[in-house]
C-alpha cells in the first residue's frame, strides 16, 4: 500500500504576521512532534515562517488548524495574519522535527 493510500501526507504552509523573533518556530516544533510528525520551520526572507510537515493527515490537518487559530487556545506566540498550505505526497523529511 503506498503513502498516500495509508493517509500519510505532506504538509507545506507558509504563516504570515509576527512570526518571527517571538518564539513561533519553537511552538510549531512542539506542537508537530506531539502526533509524532517529520520536518521543519523556517524563518524566511520575507518575514514568513514556512513549515514543512510529512506524517499521518489527520495530524497535518490539526497541526495546520492550530497554526490559523483565531484565536490561538494553545499558547501560539507572536500574531498569524494568514497561512496559505500546499499538499503532496510525502519525500521524506529525515528523523525529527527542526528549526531552521
Amino acid at each position: 500500500m503506498d503513502d498516500e493510500a495509508q493517509g500519510v501526507a505532506r504538509l507545506q504552509a507558509f504563516v504570515r504576521g509576527t512570526v518571527q523573533g517571538v518564539g513561533f518556530r519553537w511552538w510549531v516544533r512542539s506542537r508537530a512532534l506531539e502526533p509524532g510528525l517529520t520536518g521543519s520551520a523556517a524563518n524566511l526572507d520575507d518575514g514568513r515562517v514556512e513549515v514543512v510537515a510529512e506524517g499521518p493527515r489527520t495530524a497535518c490537518l490539526r497541526l495546520l488548524d492550530l497554526l490559523g487559530e483565531q484565536p490561538s487556545t494553545h499558547g501560539r506566540p507572536g500574531e498569524v495574519t494568514y497561512v496559505h498550505d500546499a499538499w503532496a505526497p510525502p519525500r521524506g523529511t529525515g528523523p525529527g522535527f527542526v528549526e531552521r
